[in-house]
C-alpha cells in the first residue's frame, strides 16, 4: 500500500476510533492501524482545541465547576464514552485478582463492578476540579493544558501499541494495534504532545512536560502490570490508559499552578 493512502486511511480510522466524526472508514488492516494509534496525538490536539473551547467560551457566563462539569460531559460524548467504559472495564478486571482468561470474561460483561464504579468518580471528579482550576487561569495556559492533557492521552494508546507489547487476545481491537507503533512515530508523538505541554505554565514551561512525563511512567507501570495480568492489551486498556493519562496530566499542571 502506497504511504499517503495508508496514511489516508490511517487518519480516517483515527477519527472514527477517537472521535464520534462521521468520517467514512476507509481500508483497516494492521498496516493501517499502525498509522492510525501513529496519529493519535494529532487526534487529541484538534480535541483538546474543542474541549478548551468548550471550557472558556461559557467561562464568562457560568461559574467555572459549571463550565468544567460540561467540558468533561462533552469529552465524553465526543468520544463516545468509550475510554471510560475502558477504564471501567480494566480496573474492574484488575481488582478481580484474576489473570488471563478469567480476567478477560470480567472485562466482557456489560454491567460495571464496584471497583470500576469507584475508578470512574475518581477520574471524573478530578477532571472536573482541575479543569475548574484551569477556566480561572489565562486563556493561552488553559488552552495549553487542555491541549496537552487530550493528546498526551492519546499518545499514551501510541506507547501502549508500541512495537514488542502483545495483545490479549487474537482477534479486537487489541489484536489488530498492538505492536503497530515504531520509534519514528512515537518521538513525533512525543514532540506533539511537548509543545503545547510548554506552555500549560507559562512561568514554569519546564512544569508541564514534567507532568506528562510523569503521567506516562505511571501508565507504563500500569501496562506492565496489565500485560503479566492479562497477557497482553485489548481495547479496553487502550481506553484505560487515554483517561488515566488524561488525569494525570490535569492533576500535574494544576499542582503546578
Amino acid at each position: 500500500m502506497p504511504a499517503e493512502s495508508r496514511l489516508a486511511d490511517g487518519a480516517r480510522l483515527a477519527l472514527t476510533t477517537f472521535t464520534t466524526l462521521p468520517v467514512r472508514a476507509g481500508r483497516v488492516d494492521r498496516s493501517v492501524a499502525g498509522a492510525a494509534m501513529a496519529l493519535a496525538p494529532a487526534v487529541g490536539v484538534l480535541l483538546g482545541v474543542v474541549l478548551a473551547g468548550v471550557l472558556l467560551l461559557p467561562g464568562a457566563l457560568a461559574p467555572p465547576l459549571v463550565a468544567a462539569a460540561v467540558t468533561v460531559g462533552t469529552g465524553a460524548l465526543l468520544t463516545r464514552g468509550l475510554h471510560l467504559d475502558g477504564l471501567a472495564d480494566t480496573v474492574d478486571a484488575l481488582g478481580s485478582y484474576r489473570r488471563g482468561a478469567a480476567a478477560l470474561e470480567i472485562m466482557k460483561k456489560p454491567d460495571v463492578g464496584p471497583f470500576g464504579v469507584v475508578a470512574l468518580v475518581v477520574v471524573l471528579l478530578v477532571q472536573a476540579a482541575a479543569l475548574a482550576e484551569l477556566a480561572a487561569r489565562s486563556w493561552p495556559a488553559a488552552l495549553a493544558a487542555v491541549v496537552a492533557a487530550t493528546a498526551a492521552g492519546r499518545f499514551g494508546v501510541a506507547v501502549a501499541c508500541r512495537r514488542g507489547v502483545p495483545a490479549a487476545r487474537p482477534e479486537g481491537l487489541g489484536a489488530l494495534v498492538a505492536g503497530t507503533v515504531g520509534p519514528v512515530a512515537l518521538a513525533a508523538g512525543a514532540v506533539a504532545v511537548a509543545l503545547p505541554a510548554l506552555a500549560a505554565v507559562p512561568d514554569r514551561p519546564w512544569q508541564g512536560p514534567l507532568a506528562v512525563a510523569v503521567a506516562l511512567a505511571v501508565a507504563l507501570g500500569l501496562l506492565r502490570h496489565v500485560v503479566r495480568r492479562l497477557g497482553g492489551i485489548t481495547g479496553d486498556v487502550l481506553g484505560a490508559t487515554v483517561e488515566v493519562v488524561t488525569t494525570l496530566v490535569y492533576l500535574g499542571v494544576v499542582l503546578s499552578g
